[in-house]
């Protein structure tokens, strides 16, 4: 309520005259109602515009409107210095627990890691140097950009600081410019790949485009061998112990015949505890009827693929027609069989129908939420463009139907990079077998809650291309596919989506974007900087629309990461020592409520011989607050991106002394960007 002296000076001033001001005082930020003039009586001294008393009277309340509006400004800054202090108290508890990512883990390579780093620490150092030397010349009173001014100025300084900027006009400026021009092509290029792509989405949706199988599968149970084949659920896993309960739950109950069904538990863990639980999982389904096997390698070569290679080498194999493969964290919905199988009924030539992942832990922080729109765009544009209109893809390696034939045709699983899944789609393409790809069909799977986490999984998703491609190119070129195949597979898949993307992101944004602020002679234009990578974001952003809030953060985000997709691509191409690492992807054991709920009402109503899993329990230990509470929590610090922030910071200070506009604003938020990745503020870390 209005303070009581105001209603005294209002009474003074004849009761009703002025503009009404009501202030609310009940929170720091005080709201305030204005009545605009027109609604003042007519005669009153501000609606008839005269009297020094009204002139007087309006004059204070203005005041006080612009000291209250202050007011709620300072206390939207009190918000952000509390939220700048939590930040500042979560980076030094991260400096004071002294974890980097130095600290390898058994058996990772990390020769080219710290090359990589060396080499962003040389630039660093240069760069400091260069801004002392252009901020000594800044208070000199030297333009920064003119030589002839420096003619007529004696001194030493002078003269070095004149040659300097002869050097870089002659020598540093036109490389530096080429390969500027270099990149900035290459970007344009694959902006219009990404504007094709999306151009295809939209022409599926406005055309209603969808694979339709030629008949669906019976619901009569008792139906024939040709409406429900035989089919071989594989379920590769290594020491998965948060997610394999709910997962082989969700497998054995598929709708399916279970005559018809048979599913092998793949378990490589090397934790006897682990397997242990795994192998009692599986026992007690065997005792619901369910056919399935329990198979645990002794000799552990090859990663997945050699798990994968390993159980097709089994005897019964030969019975089955189409083999399922699900990641330990997948959990698929009950009818997921009726919807796949289908689609190759009549169709001898497909080999492979892969559905679409959806996350159920898609909000739960901001790496979650970024990781989301990567993915969305990758399966509603990349894959389903790619499936209507050229009949491949690459495989996902899980939530997939394989056409047993046609893993036998192309080679079968080889241990020979760490992207299996992409190596048996490209043979398989190669052979003549095409791909169907279902976007209403989705198979829940948990995202990486971790920066570490993420940071490895994506070294692997970007080493392994790489690797491919070398092993594969021949075979390409030597195949009987038609050219234009042979150009997608080679110019578009491989070169422009798995080289040029992480190739030019890093080098232009990290590397010459900060160089020109040293060389201002080589230019980088404001709309490569700022309108073409927005314009992207937009287009990445579309199949996931309620993530729109997070396009600034996801545009940095990506940026930042194209210093993790450049190393693994290199080390990929180059068969370095980390190429062929292979972690584990960390899982928290989430899952979706409401499955593991119909999951128990369904099997509540079914005869159980003996022990059952107890569903009951697991829905509660899931739904309980208290178990991720003991989990102990670390974060380490990054140094190539703390070393890339503090680059891109001097940059920054460095086109502030040139006022170059843009450019300054996006290598602050840029080099911001990298400081929070790099004090691994972005995600949680769960050991």
């Amino acid at each position: 309520m209005a303070p009581s002296w105001w209603g005294r000076d209002a009474r003074a001033n004849g009761g009703g005259g002025g503009t009404p001001v009501v202030v609310k005082m009940e929170n720091p930020n005080w709201s305030i109602s204005e009545v605009s003039a027109s609604e003042v009586a007519p005669d009153s001294p501000a609606g008839g515009g005269g009297g020094k008393a009204g002139r007087g009277k309006n004059a204070r309340q203005i005041t006080w409107v612009l000291l209250l509006k202050a007011h709620r400004a300072a206390g939207r800054l009190t918000g952000a210095a509390s939220a700048a202090l939590a930040v500042a108290a979560a980076a030094r508890r991260r400096v004071a627990a002294g974890r980097t990512d130095s600290d390898a883990a058994p058996g990772e390579n990390t020769a080219l890691r710290t090359r990589f780093y060396g080499c962003i620490r040389m630039f660093l150092v240069l760069s400091l140097l260069l801004l002392a030397v252009e901020v000594a010349a800044y208070l000199q009173g030297w333009h920064l950009d003119v030589e002839e001014g420096l003619l007529a100025v004696d001194g030493l300084f002078a003269a070095a600081y004149a040659g300097w900027m002869r050097a870089r006009l002659d020598y540093l400026a036109p490389p530096l410019q080429f390969l500027t021009n270099a990149c900035v092509v290459l970007f344009l290029i694959q902006s219009v790949d990404r504007l094709v792509l999306c151009l295809g989405c939209f022409w599926i949706r406005l055309k209603g485009i969808k694979p339709v199988p030629l008949a669906a599968g019976k619901e009569d149970v008792e139906a024939g061998a040709e409406d429900f084949p035989m089919v071989l659920v594989q379920m590769p896993m290594c020491n998965e112990r948060e997610v394999y309960q709910q997962s082989i739950g969700a497998v054995c109950s598929l709708d399916w015949p279970r005559s018809n069904f048979l599913v092998q538990v793949l378990d490589d863990s090397d934790d006897a505890t682990t397997s242990a639980l795994i192998k009692e999982e599986v026992e007690k389904w065997q005792r619901e009827g369910v056919r399935i096997i329990y198979r645990h390698r002794v000799i552990r070569d090859g990663y997945k693929a050699g798990n994968l290679k390993s159980a097709m080498n089994c005897s019964y194999v030969k019975d089955y027609e189409f083999v399922v493969i699900f990641d330990a964290d997948f959990q698929p919905q009950a009818d997921f069989l009726k919807r796949t199988v289908p689609h190759f009924k009549g169709k001898d030539d497909v080999g492979l129908v892969q559905a679409r992942w959806s996350f159920v832990n898609k909000d739960e922080n901001l790496l979650t939420r970024l990781q989301n729109i990567n993915l969305c765009f990758h399966f509603e544009v990349e894959q389903q463009v790619n499936g209507a209109f050229l009949n491949f893809f690459g495989f996902n390696g899980t939530a997939g139907v394989w056409r047993i034939k046609a893993l036998e045709d192309s080679g079968g699983w080889m241990e020979r990079t760490t992207v299996e899944d992409m190596d048996i789609a490209v043979r398989a393409h190669l052979k003549g077998w095409k791909f169907v790809f279902l976007n209403d069909v989705e198979c829940q799977c948990e995202l990486p809650e971790s920066y570490e986490a993420y940071r490895k999984q994506q070294h692997r998703w970007h080493s392994g291309p790489m690797q491919l491609f070398r092993l594969c190119f021949v075979d390409i070129i030597k195949s009987k596919i038609g050219f234009w195949k042979k150009f997608n597979l080679i110019f578009l898949f491989f070169l422009l989506r798995k080289l040029i993307l992480p190739f030019y992101s890093f080098t232009l944004f990290c590397v010459i974007l900060p160089m020109t602020m040293f060389v201002p002679e080589a230019e980088l234009p404001a709309w490569i900087v700022c309108y073409i990578p927005a314009t992207m974001s937009i287009l990445n952003i579309l199949p996931a629309p309620k993530s729109f809030p997070f396009i600034v953060p996801y545009l940095l985000f990506e940026n930042t990461m194209s210093v993790t997709k450049f190393n693994a691509m290199i080390s990929g191409l180059f068969q370095l020592g980390s190429a062929y690492e292979w972690v584990v992807t960390k899982k928290s054991g989430r899952s979706s409520e409401g499955d593991l709920l119909a999951l128990v009402e369904k099997h509540s109503k079914q005869q159980r011989v003996g022990s059952a899993p107890n569903l009951d329990a697991l829905t509660k230990e899931e739904s309980n607050p208290k178990k991720d509470s003991k989990k102990k929590k670390h974060n380490r610090i990054y140094r190539k991106e703390l070393a890339l922030s503090f680059l891109l910071l001097t940059a920054a200070a460095r086109s502030l002394l040139s006022a170059q506009g843009i450019h300054f604003y996006f290598l602050l938020f840029q080099g911001v960007s990298f400081l929070v990745v790099g004090l691994d503020l972005i995600g949680e870390q769960v050991e």
